[in-house]
């Protein structure tokens, strides 16, 4: 028998399933758990190292450009963003999401460790850390108001 030749032959049959269906997806909406924080750990790691009046040039190719080149046949690497300036050398390394962070930078700093002869003496040693979640914001707004003041806003 189809649910249509039910629904006309027994309609209060139909009526009162319906209701029932709608109270236990209410209900169950009401039990589903909601975190107000949740657990946000980006697969990413960072490089960081210092050489004390050098270049933005000389940063790049000394710095930079090796430990590229090595960390780049990582497995998982999504992505690889560097920044060299005087002074100093910052490398980010993306992993896709199904990587584990751990050993994501456990084989960062295996690779980084290969490279460490090839840098200039004077420079820092590179340092490896993994994005913290709990010390950044997931998210920033921004509020503007002609009508309301600062204290109003917040």
């Amino acid at each position: 028998m189809m649910l249509s030749d039910l629904a006309v032959r027994r309609p209060v049959f139909a009526a009162v399933a319906a209701i029932v269906l709608c109270v236990i997806g209410a209900a169950a909406f009401f039990f589903l758990p909601v975190r107000e924080l949740p657990d946000v750990d980006p697969p990413i790691v960072s490089i960081s190292t210092s050489y004390a009046g050098a270049s933005a040039e000389v940063i790049e190719s000394r710095i930079t450009e090796p430990i590229e080149q090595q960390i780049a046949g990582i497995q998982g690497v999504e992505r690889i963003n560097s920044t060299s300036r005087d002074g100093r050398s910052n490398v980010s390394i993306e992993f896709s999401l199904d990587r584990d962070i751990d050993a994501a930078a456990n084989d960062v700093r295996d690779r980084v460790s290969r490279v460490v002869g090839r840098l200039p003496d004077q420079a820092q040693p590179p340092e490896v850390s993994k994005a913290d979640t709990d010390s950044q914001p997931i998210m920033i707004l921004f509020l503007r108001s002609t009508a309301m003041n600062r204290l109003e806003l917040t």
